[in-house]
C-alpha cells in the first residue's frame, strides 16, 4: 500500500487531535505493509512532518490564529484551496490518502477521514462561530468523498452515526494512547523541573486543557474554591493550556484567585515538561463537558497520578473503574471527590493501580496497527 497522509494538524498548541497525527505520522513509515508514505501538509507535499515550536508560539502559528478569526480569509481559503489541491493530488491515484482531522480534498484514490467528536455539533455554543460555520459546510463534503470514517472511541462512534446517519460499518475505532513518555517519576527526577515552575513534587492538583467553555474550567475552580483554605494552600490547583477562546471571565477569576495564593494558571506548557507536571501531580481533574476521546486522563492515568473526571461523552470509556467520577454540572460532588482524592491514601493507592493497569490497555502500536488494518480493507474495497 501506499499512503498519503496530512499532516497540516500538527501543529501549536499540540492538541489531542495533532498528537494523534503526529504520533500515525511518526509510526506509519515503520509499517511492513505500507510501500511508502507521502506527507501532504496543507498544500504541499513534504519529506517529514513539521513539528510545533517546543517554547511556545512561533510567527507561523500566531499568524494562523488570527487568520481563523478573519471570516474573510476563512472563506477566501475554503473557495480556493479545493482546485489547488485537487491539481497537486490529482496524479497520486495509486495512494490512499488518510486525513487525521474531518476535512478530505477531491482525491481519485481511496480516501479515509478521522472524525474525532461532534462537539461543533452537540455543543457549538463552545467553538467560535466561524469554526461552527467553516465546518458545517466542509462536513457535508467529507462524507460525500470518503470511503470509511476512523474515530477514537465508542461514542464518538455511536454519535457520527446518529448525527449523519453514516453505516456504522463504515466507521472503525482506533482509540488514541500516551506517549512513552508518561509514566511514574521519581521525585528526585521531579525537583528540577518543577522547581523551576515554582512547584513540588505532589504538592498540587493538576489540570491540563485549552481555557474555552467545553473543558468546564468554571466549574473546576468554583468547586476548589469551596475546599478548606488549608487545604487549598497546601495543594494549589494548577491549570495549564493555551488561553483558548470565549475566555475572558475566566482569565479574570483566575487572576483572583492567584492573588489568594491557591491557584497557578501556567499557560501553555512545552511538550518536554509536560510528562513532569502530569508526573509531579498529586491528583489530575478533567471536569471536560465533552470529549470525543479525552487524552489527557489516560496520560495522568499513565503517570501514576489519581484521576477525578466528569462521567460524559467518552471519558467512561477512558477511565473505566480507576477514576473518581461526577457529572460536570454537580460542583458540590466534584468538590467531594477532591478533598477525597487528596486525603484518602487508600483511595489514592488503588487509584493509582488501577489507572497504571488501565492505561496499559492502550498504545500507539495497537493504534497505528488497527489503522493499517483500516487502509487494509478500503484498499481492497476500492479495487473490488
Amino acid at each position: 500500500m501506499k499512503i498519503l497522509f496530512a499532516t497540516d494538524l500538527i501543529r501549536f498548541p499540540l492538541t489531542g487531535i495533532g498528537r494523534y497525527a503526529l504520533e500515525l505520522a511518526r509510526r506509519l513509515p515503520d509499517r511492513p505493509e505500507i510501500e511508502a508514505v507521502r506527507f501532504f501538509d496543507g498544500l504541499r507535499f513534504v519529506t517529514r512532518p513539521r513539528m510545533p515550536p517546543p517554547g511556545g508560539a512561533g510567527a507561523t502559528a500566531v499568524l494562523r490564529g488570527w487568520a481563523l478569526r478573519s471570516e474573510w480569509v476563512v472563506a477566501a481559503y475554503r473557495r480556493l484551496t479545493p482546485a489547488w489541491r485537487r491539481m497537486m493530488l490529482r496524479r497520486h491515484g495509486d495512494h490512499l490518502y488518510h486525513s487525521p482531522g474531518y476535512f478530505l480534498p477531491p482525491f481519485p484514490g481511496p480516501k479515509v477521514a478521522t472524525f474525532h467528536d461532534l462537539s461543533h455539533v452537540r455543543w457549538p455554543q463552545c467553538h467560535p462561530p466561524g469554526r461552527v460555520r467553516f465546518m458545517a459546510k466542509e462536513i457535508p463534503l467529507t462524507l460525500r468523498r470518503a470511503d470509511h470514517l476512523v474515530t477514537v472511541s465508542d461514542f464518538s462512534r455511536r454519535e457520527i452515526v446518529a448525527c449523519y446517519g453514516w453505516p456504522a460499518e463504515r466507521i472503525s475505532v482506533t482509540p488514541l494512547a500516551a506517549a512513552p513518555s508518561y509514566h511514574p517519576r521519581p521525585r528526585e527526577a521531579l525537583l528540577s523541573r518543577l522547581t523551576s515552575l515554582g512547584l513540588q513534587p505532589g504538592g498540587y492538583v493538576l489540570c491540563v486543557a485549552t481555557l474555552e467553555p467545553r473543558k468546564n474550567l468554571d466549574t473546576l475552580v468554583t468547586a476548589y474554591e469551596g475546599l478548606p483554605r488549608a487545604l487549598r494552600q497546601r495543594f494549589p490547583l494548577v491549570l495549564a493550556g493555551d488561553r483558548g477562546w470565549e475566555s475572558g471571565a475566566l482569565h479574570a477569576r483566575i487572576r483572583r484567585c492567584q492573588r489568594q495564593g491557591w491557584l497557578r494558571y501556567l499557560g501553555y506548557v512545552p511538550q518536554d515538561i509536560l510528562p513532569f507536571l502530569y508526573a509531579g501531580a498529586r491528583v489530575f481533574a478533567y471536569p471536560s463537558r465533552y470529549e470525543g476521546f479525552g487524552l489527557p486522563v489516560l496520560e495522568a492515568m499513565a503517570s501514576g497520578v489519581p484521576v477525578v473526571c466528569s462521567n460524559t461523552a467518552s471519558l467512561p470509556e477512558v477511565a473505566g473503574e480507576a477514576a473518581l467520577m461526577h457529572a460536570p454540572d454537580e460542583v458540590a460532588t466534584l468538590r467531594e471527590h477532591l478533598r477525597r482524592a487528596l486525603e484518602d491514601e487508600d483511595w489514592r493507592k488503588v487509584a493509582r493501580r488501577r489507572g497504571l493497569t488501565r492505561a496499559r490497555r492502550f498504545s500507539w502500536e495497537r493504534t497505528v496497527a488497527e489503522t493499517v488494518q483500516v487502509y487494509r480493507q478500503v484498499t481492497a474495497r476500492f479495487s473490488a
